[in-house]
């Protein structure tokens, strides 16, 4: 009886990467060839403002294992991956950016390793040098801060870029947040993983789509995701300025009772000062886990395909 042969599935997120698609194309294909696995490419186009879905179209139009699937709008990196994985249908996924950052020639690398009985395999960046020392130092503090408030272990300089076999695509799936964050999920699912390095390229061509404000509301959705503790921590803060507003309230009564003046504009304004900005603290924690909640109510579809270069 003949076995039949497998399948393995690449899942490209692009937003704006008219000019690496093609590019990545052409480093893949003699790269998979090599494999003894069929393949299927599948871009996302996550609601370019550029020719990217166009570019997907000419690639898919040449070669029948290159599909493509077009969102409505921009959903956001995470959503598009999670939109690739629902078109996959591989015995291994390996999902993967588009601007070659991500190195092709390691996915053999990545299959010998699921060979050792791993679900999933994850990867680590190694920056190169070319990486400035700001951006080094807030990736370094945002994962320090989130395995400090968080259960779920993520390893520092992990990235999007690792292989699943069918089984924890299907576990990954089933969890339906809104606000995603994948690196956490894949960490809190569990199954058999294990992580290699590799050294981060340069992009090919374009600029980072992940803009300071992307990065902040990513690392807030990485905290909130799996962490209560920021609401805990403004407990803390406000029991710890209520403890020193009463005990500062019993000196100035004491001082009151003896007729003794309270010294005072400059300690009085500190005090405002400081019980106002934790009190607009918290209030602003207790508001980003309610915008959460109001989110998940709403059960709005994660995403909605405008094309597709063909039906499954």
């Amino acid at each position: 009886m003949v076995q039949e042969e497998k399948l393995l599935s690449i899942v490209i997120p692009a937003f704006n990467e008219e000019q690496n698609v093609i590019a990545l194309y052409h480093e893949l294909i003699p790269i998979l060839k090599e494999t003894a696995f069929a393949y299927e490419i599948i871009f996302v186009d996550d609601g370019s403002k550029d020719h990217t879905f166009v570019e997907i179209k000419k690639i898919a139009e040449k070669d029948t294992c290159v599909s493509g699937i077009s969102l409505s709008r921009n959903f956001g990196h995470q959503v598009a991956l999670m939109a690739g994985l629902q078109e996959s249908k591989g015995d291994l996924v390996i999902m993967m950016d588009a601007d070659l950052q991500h190195p092709p020639e390691i996915i053999p690398l990545l299959i010998e390793e699921q060979k050792k009985g791993f679900d999933i395999i994850n990867t680590k960046r190694i920056d190169a040098k070319e990486t400035s020392f700001a951006k080094k130092s807030t990736s370094k503090f945002f994962y320090y801060l989130m395995n400090k408030l968080s259960d779920v272990k993520v390893e520092t300089a992990a990235a999007d870029f690792r292989l699943m076999t069918r089984k924890a695509v299907d576990a990954f799936l089933q969890l339906e947040e809104r606000d995603r964050f994948t690196r956490g999920l894949i960490s809190w699912m569990g199954f058999k993983q294990t992580i290699i390095e590799y050294k981060a390229s340069e992009r090919f061509s374009g600029k980072s789509k992940y803009t300071i404000k992307k990065m902040f509301r990513f690392a807030m959705d990485g905290i909130t995701s799996f962490s209560a503790k920021p609401l805990r921590i403004s407990f803390y803060f406000g029991l710890i300025v209520f403890i020193i507003g009463l005990v500062y309230s019993s000196y100035a009564l004491i001082k009151y009772i003896l007729h003794e003046t309270v010294p005072g504009w400059t300690s009085m304004l500190i005090s405002i000062l400081i019980i106002g900005g934790i009190q607009l603290l918290s209030i602003g924690i207790i508001g980003e886990y309610i915008a959460r909640i109001f989110n998940e109510s709403k059960r709005r579809p994660l995403y909605f395909i405008k094309d597709k270069t063909r039906e499954k």
